[in-house]
């Protein structure tokens, strides 16, 4: 026998559910078989983001949420969002609108670096209910006093962010649990004059040290066995009397942990001992991304950039040489105001020689209130896209290079992910590697692989 009940839950959505269940249901089986309130979260951007938005959706799990891929409907959407470049403003209202039209019942909720930098904007997007600059986003759910839509967004937005050191309560929540991204610094004092990301995230701070320590333990509790630094500008970390390179020295030594990568970090912050440590080391990844921007001394000045192209590369060749093996990518701009058809030639020559494994290319673009948003000389688009083309042709070619020599020669794989038979994980100096499971589960697996040919990016072989 069944009966139909409608229940009002006005303190967690304000909204009625219709569910059916047995007469005999006595109130603890009643109790669950309620309908958990769901949620989808998107990221845009860095590692950074990542990590914040895999922070977010623990706490939202802790409060009671279930939390559903992206794109699939849901009573809370949140948007984490990047504003690193006009293009990523772009995608950031594209994201938005596109949730609120896919899903309109549901709560928006649009948080991080571009609302704090364009609050305006992001406020007149219909649909929208909840608006956190980046200071709260991490406790956006102490923002949430119901699931009701609104008729305009709800905002909480610092304009200073405060640049003491910090701790996160909660840990970093994922999936796959094989690799995992620990933030440990948040903000820059290094004033680029094409970035906006101090307006955006303050000013630099670290996250105390023993908090870091806390989390990851917690991360490799969970089944994590890589864990990757992330931050704004994370050699410049220090909390109380420890540096970078005492936090590195803690973290490897965790039981449990198989590798610790270091992702982004800037060429005069590193320092040789970094690298000393990591050609000692059998946890630290073989991996390095250094951000150059310019090959040339002019544009690197007009950038306010802290490094010269012949010091970036000594330490490039100097590092290779001291780790064989190691993958260094890096970050490019192309389109700089003023920079001419010689400057861009510098830069070209500069990564053609340098042995690196890949670069990522960026196409300038203004951004509001930085210096060189005021500069003159502007590039053309037709001619920065087409520089942009060079550039990423020439990082294809170093990066298939950089890959085929390790065709016929054993590798070491942390597979995470599996699509029809096909495994695909990393090898601790960053190459994307797959190979046939023929049935088995190599999730959270590190394995040896022969790699016999390359598919685009990805070298695929046979698992010895």
């Amino acid at each position: 026998m069944y009966f139909r009940l409608s229940l009002t839950y006005a303190q967690l959505e304000n909204r009625t559910q219709m569910i059916y269940i047995p007469a005999s249901c006595n109130g603890a089986t009643y109790q669950s078989l309620r309908m958990k309130k769901t949620a989808s979260l998107h990221t845009l951007g860095c590692r950074l983001n990542q990590a914040e938005t895999a922070i977010i959706a623990r706490t939202l799990k802790e409060s009671g949420y279930s939390i559903v891929d992206w794109g699939k409907p849901s009573d809370l959407t949140i948007i984490n969002t990047c504003t690193v470049t006009e293009q990523a403003d772009a995608k950031c209202r594209q994201a938005v609108r596109q949730a609120v039209r896919r899903n309109p019942d549901s709560f928006v909720a649009v948080v991080g670096c571009y609302p704090q930098i364009a609050l305006d904007v992001i406020s007149k997007i219909e649909g929208v209910d909840l608006i956190v600059g980046n200071e709260k986003k991490l406790r956006l759910i102490d923002y949430i006093d119901s699931l009701e839509k609104k008729t305009e967004p709800k905002i909480v937005h610092s304009v200073d962010i405060p640049h003491d050191e910090f701790t996160i309560d909660s840990v970093g929540e994922y999936d796959n649990h094989t690799r995992a991204n620990l933030k440990i610094q948040d903000g820059c004092d290094f004033i680029c004059s094409f970035c906006v990301i101090p307006r955006a995230r303050g000013r630099a701070r670290s996250r105390k040290f023993d908090d870091v320590l806390k989390e990851a333990r917690k991360l490799i509790e969970l089944g994590n066995r890589e864990l990757v630094l992330t931050g704004v500008n994370i050699g410049t970390y220090k909390s109380g009397g420890s540096t970078f390179i005492d936090l590195l020295g803690e973290l490897e030594a965790l039981d449990g942990l198989d590798r610790l990568r270091i992702s982004s970090i800037e060429p005069t912050t590193i320092g040789r001992e970094v690298v000393e440590m990591i050609s000692e080391s059998d946890t630290i990844c073989r991996h390095l991304h250094i951000p150059l921007q310019s090959g040339d001394d002019d544009i690197l000045e007009a950038m306010c950039r802290r490094h010269r192209a012949e010091e970036f590369a000594d330490f490039v060749e100097w590092t290779v040489d001291k780790i064989p093996g190691i993958g260094i990518g890096t970050d490019v701009m192309v389109g700089f105001p003023g920079e001419t058809d010689e400057h861009f030639k510098h830069t070209r020559k500069l990564l053609a020689d340098l042995p690196l494994q890949y670069f990522h290319v960026f196409i300038y673009s203004d951004r509001k209130g930085t210096p060189a948003s005021r500069m003159k000389n502007k590039v053309d688009y037709r001619i920065k896209k087409e520089r942009s083309k060079i550039m990423i042709e020439l990082g294809g070619r170093k990066r298939h290079a950089f890959c085929e020599r390790y065709i016929g020669t054993a590798i070491e794989v942390l597979f995470e992910t599996e699509h029809d038979g096909l495994w695909t994980g990393f090898t601790d100096n960053y190459i994307r590697v797959q190979a046939n499971g023929h049935g088995n589960d190599l999730h959270n697996t590190i394995r040896t692989v022969i790699p016999e040919r390359i598919d685009d990016d990805t070298l695929t072989g046979k698992i010895q």
